[in-house]
């Protein structure tokens, strides 16, 4: 059924609580004839409950209570109240009662009324709306100060993780080392990579007052290189290669020397090599 602004305006003030007893008493006379605009007061109820929702009720101090009690004189004892006997009403002469006409209300009083109940809708939706914005920004920026059943439900996020890529094993180089017909002295493993390298001495073992030097001898230098004095212990590493050409030093040949203890002072080879090998692959780089 199509209803009136009017019967709207009404559902609406009877939602808010802004009738007065007579409207109120009209409205629930149409809401129990009328299950239909019954409906309409409902629906305006759910449209403002918000309001009721976000304001707590307040307990008016003691001193309130008294300050309304002076305004309407009911502070202190009260005096009992004596009304005045009624006087007898003289008889008034009958008169022959003229037919009474119910006076529709104006235009004018009708839009008055009409106008303010509109006002006061427009009044509490704006009201809503603005407590809906603040809920809403409060929501996104501190969620906690909301009730439970009004935070904003946080939605699962899932990331792919991906595993960081394998290393790539880098080529391996290896050289024996040892003297013409004779068993391996010391072993001299090359990263392609950094080009480290390590040197493990196999049968090799220094005479007192005496040590062993490493060297790299290249075409491509003007005279062997000192890589440092070998077999004092089991293994050594040193990354000294690091600082020459990568085709030199697979294509190099390193030598042994017997230098003086500690090995040579002036960084030449001061006796033959009696040790000598080169590189071979024995890992080859991963493929591209």
């Amino acid at each position: 059924m199509a209803y009136s602004e009017d019967h709207i305006a009404l559902a609406a003030e009877y939602a808010l609580g802004t009738l007065d007893a007579d409207e109120r008493a009209q409205v629930e006379v149409m809401m129990s004839a009328d299950k239909d605009f019954a409906g309409v007061v409902l629906a305006w109820e759910h449209k403002l409950s918000a309001l009721n929702q976000m304001v707590g009720s307040v307990e008016p101090r003691p001193e309130v209570w008294e300050k309304i009690r002076s305004a309407i004189g009911h502070s202190g004892q009260q005096s009992p109240i004596l009304l005045p006997d009624p006087e007898p009403r003289p008889m008034a002469p009958e008169v022959e009662a003229a037919p009474v006409l119910a006076a529709e209300p104006s235009n004018v009083i009708r839009l008055v009324k009409t106008a303010n109940r509109w006002r006061t809708i427009a009044t509490a939706t704006s009201a809503i709306a603005a407590a809906l914005v603040v809920m809403i920004g409060v929501g996104v920026s501190v969620p906690d100060l909301l009730p439970e059943s009004m935070r904003p439900k946080a939605k699962p996020q899932v990331a792919e993780v991906k595993p960081p890529p394998a290393p790539q094993p880098s080529a391996q180089y290896v050289a024996v080392l040892q003297k013409e017909g004779g068993g391996p002295a010391f072993i001299l493993t090359v990263d392609g990579a950094t080009r480290n390298f390590t040197v493990r001495k196999v049968g090799a073992s220094a005479e007192a007052g005496s040590s062993f030097e490493l060297w790299l001898i290249s075409d491509k230098l003007p005279k062997p290189r000192s890589l440092g004095v070998i077999g004092g212990s089991e293994f050594i590493s040193r990354p000294v290669l690091a600082s020459y050409d990568a085709d030199m030093v697979k294509s190099a040949t390193y030598a042994v020397t017997v230098e003086q203890a500690g090995g040579s002072p002036d960084g030449n080879p001061h006796s033959a090599p009696i040790i000598t090998g080169k590189l071979i692959e024995t890992v080859p780089p991963p493929s591209r």
